[in-house]
């Protein structure tokens, strides 16, 4: 499964800009999304939540609306089992609030009707009694003794006394003397930096239609990124098996991250068990901003010391992330991301998970670096600016490279950091001349990436066609990057190959679609897959020919004798060999399921050129380009789609974007029109520049892309900004009001 290093090829189809094979549909219509579904007798619900931050939930009753006409049941969370399982029973306290309600937004009850308007009346008929308890929303205030407490009994081990029982979790990474390396450095900068928790965006909100037979088994249709996920954690909530639960994933509206967990379809599973009928609930946008997963906000210190020369000789952080109204972990991996870019004697980061009355945090996009790494960035990019030292130098004199021991543990291997940061420093973008207000700003961006659990069945069909069967939705053009691997492996032309994303009862199970790993773990395993059909296909045809297998060898789409020993044999083609294979021993296929590792991490450089308007505090961006190694690009129209997109996500978080609370604790901007993502007026044309260092654990080179793209354009628009105004921002977004505010407080 390593790359192939010693087999030299020239790919044909890989690395080309085929057709996406899903496209046809999605523009015409016939790809059917989430609220798409429908079904005879299918009843619709509606979801009742809290309009308190906090409060004790004294009592509920439903009668009233029970006994409303065409209501056909009503759930509450005594119709879902609490698992043992922490995470478990945590994911139905946030389907449906069982004590408390812990933020506004929470789910309270859910009614199942037979129309829209019956829903919604019936939901005004349940009257909840509440005991509103004193909230908390902020991450710095949710962790001082004496604050509002979110859920007591939830800190761990590694917390101590010092904090209040917000905090749940703390981690610590590092290596080396970091007050020795401080005292090293001729100039020493320590700032605190605060983020704002925002939204992935995406434009299909959750849908989902469910239905439970008289013997117990269900069906659901849902928009997600990982339908066995689903299954388990629905199963588990319904006290089912999960066998008796089939789970089939729709196409999907964007994910990011947001549809990794569940929120309305064990709900949709109790009431559809109750009714004895077929329920779809859609989420309003409202919804989805109030009780669906946003990012964490922080609130980071950052010290970072360094020589006259450039080199970094000691740096620190301290992370504190909120994570909503239940245990999160995401501070861990802001924590082992924020130095990852630099090769440090010495170094330490510290983190701690807070909760607050906010809805559950959800990952989006390479969770918890952007905040991390945007306020080392900001620091390192300030002692360039005091020691008027070049920042594209400085990085590369301190770039991590292989055999860097990383600030959080292992030893890197091949990694490509250094390479897009010397394709930043030949590109034009880094010379070209600014004008009045305006600032050139870059960073670093750094992801884990992630394999996990696959598995792939590739068939071949009577007429020589293939067919490839896998589990993970398609969020950024991986059925196209599969079908390719497949058809490159075996060596026939890409339209002759077809992938489709099954449900949980036809095939083995896989994982999420998230940590940049679909491209990188499914294509390994089609290869792998499609390998073991060609060996199959090669025994075959040795039985045909009546000689050894050793004998036949398989290249370009063909079984051909290995030599001039093995005899004088017509080459056979995949139609060829599939057209026999009734008389040689049935159906042809090739499995391959595995645990992959080896998925190599990520890294990026993003340069940024912004404008701002000193009467109006408003910023433009004016240029943008990326540098990112994808190890192999499978297909470069996706990976450059994800470079971009990744770009404009963080445009919005580094401007615009954040979840705005009143001093009552419920969201004030709930909705597109308040929460302001960018639109095509607000960006520039953005430049990709891919490079290519192969990842040793794939036998292509293939490494993750979808993740790193978000996570330098905060920091890179924020020393952009900086270096534009003359002012350091430390608080994201960097909103117009905010940013004037700024410049007038300098003068």
């Amino acid at each position: 499964m390593a790359f192939d290093a010693g087999r030299e090829r020239e790919f044909k189809i890989v690395g080309t800009r085929v057709a996406r094979p899903d496209g046809i549909d999605k523009v015409t219509g016939k790809a059917l999304y989430g609220a798409d579904m429908t079904a005879p007798g299918m009843l619709h619900g509606r979801i009742l939540r809290s309009p308190h931050a906090h409060a004790r939930i004294v009592s509920i009753d439903t009668s009233a609306a029970e006994a409303l006409k065409g209501v056909k049941a009503v759930v509450t969370s005594a119709d879902l089992t609490r698992p043992d399982d922490e995470g478990l029973a945590d994911i139905a306290d946030n389907c449906l609030a069982r004590d408390k309600a812990l933020y506004d937004g929470h789910a309270i009850a859910a009614v199942a009707a037979v129309d829209k308007s019956v829903a919604r009346e019936a939901i005004r008929l349940i009257r909840v009694e509440y005991e509103v308890l004193p909230h908390v929303t902020d991450v710095d205030e949710a962790m001082k003794p004496g604050a509002p407490v979110v859920q007591s009994g939830r800190s761990d081990e590694t917390v101590g006394d010092s904090f209040s029982e917000n905090v749940t979790s703390h981690f610590e990474f590092g290596h080396g003397d970091v007050d020795a390396g401080f005292s090293r450095a001729d100039k020493v900068i320590q700032r605190t930096f605060k983020t704002a928790a925002t939204h992935q965006g995406y434009i299909e909100p959750h849908a989902c239609l469910a239905s439970v037979g008289p013997d117990g088994r269900g069906d659901l249709w849902c928009c997600t990124q990982g339908q066995f996920n689903v299954r388990t954690i629905c199963a588990e909530l319904m006290g089912m098996e999960a066998s008796n639960l089939r789970v089939t994933a729709s196409e999907i509206g964007g994910g990011f991250g947001g549809k990794t967990t569940v929120f309305i379809e064990p709900v949709a599973l109790a009431l559809a068990r109750k009714s004895g009928r077929p329920v779809k609930i859609v989420m309003s946008r409202e919804e989805v901003f109030r009780a669906t997963g946003p990012t964490v906000s922080s609130s980071i210190d950052v010290k970072i010391g360094m020589t006259s020369d450039g080199r970094i000789t000691a740096g620190q952080s301290r992370l504190r992330y909120q994570g909503g109204a239940f245990p999160c972990g995401t501070v861990e991996f802001g924590a082992q991301a924020a130095f990852a870019a630099y090769d440090l004697d010495a170094v330490q980061t510290l983190g701690w998970n807070v909760m607050t009355n906010r809805p559950k945090e959800v990952a989006y996009r390479a969770p918890g670096a952007p905040m991390a790494i945007y306020a080392v960035e900001s620091v390192v990019d300030e002692l360039c600016q005091e020691l008027s030292l070049d920042p594209l130098d400085t990085r590369i004199l301190n770039a991590a490279r292989k055999g860097t021991l990383s600030s959080y543990g292992p030893t890197f291997n091949e990694i490509g950091l250094l390479a897009t940061l010397e394709a930043a420093k030949e590109h034009p973008h880094y010379t070209a001349p600014l004008g009045e207000n305006q600032g050139r700003g870059l960073s670093c961006g750094f992801w884990f990436n992630f394999g996990g659990n696959t598995c792939v069945s590739l068939n071949l069909n009577s007429d020589g066609t293939v067919g490839v069967v896998e589990g993970n939705p398609d969020i950024g053009g991986s059925r196209a990057s599969i079908t390719m691997m497949a058809a490159e492996e075996l060596g026939i032309p890409y339209d002759r190959v077809r992938t489709v994303i099954t449900d949980t009862n036809s095939i083995g199970f896989n994982d999420v679609t998230d940590g940049s790993r679909v491209t990188f773990a499914v294509g390994l395993a089609t290869i792998e897959a499609a390998r073991a059909a060609i060996r199959e296909m090669c025994s075959r045809v040795a039985k045909i020919w009546g000689i050894d297998e050793e004998a036949v060898v398989w290249e370009d789409g063909y079984a051909k004798p290995s030599g001039p020993n093995a005899g004088e044999f017509e080459p056979m083609s995949i139609a060829e060999i599939a057209a026999t294979a009734d008389n040689t021993g049935g159906p042809i296929a090739g499995h391959f399921e595995v645990n992959a590792d080896g998925a190599g991490v990520s890294f990026g450089v993003h340069l940024v050129d912004t404008e701002v308007d000193p009467e109006t505090g408003t910023t433009k961006v004016l240029r943008y380009t990326i540098f990112q190694d994808a190890g192999k690009a499978v297909h470069p129209d996706y990976v450059e789609g994800q470079m971009q997109g990744g770009a404009v996500q963080g445009i919005g978080w580094a401007l615009n974007e954040e979840y705005i609370y009143g001093e009552d604790g419920r969201l004030q901007n709930a909705g597109f029109l308040d929460y302001r993502i960018p639109v095509a007026s607000d960006l520039p044309s953005i430049e990709t520049v891919i490079l290519e260092i192969p990842n040793p654990g794939h036998p292509y080179g293939v490494r993750g892309v979808g993740e790193t793209p978000i996570v330098p354009p905060l920091a890179a628009i924020s020393n952009a900004v900086s270096r534009a105004t003359g002012v350091r921002m430390t608080e994201l977004p960097m909103s117009p009001p905010r940013l004037l505010k700024a410049m007038s407080q300098k003068g």
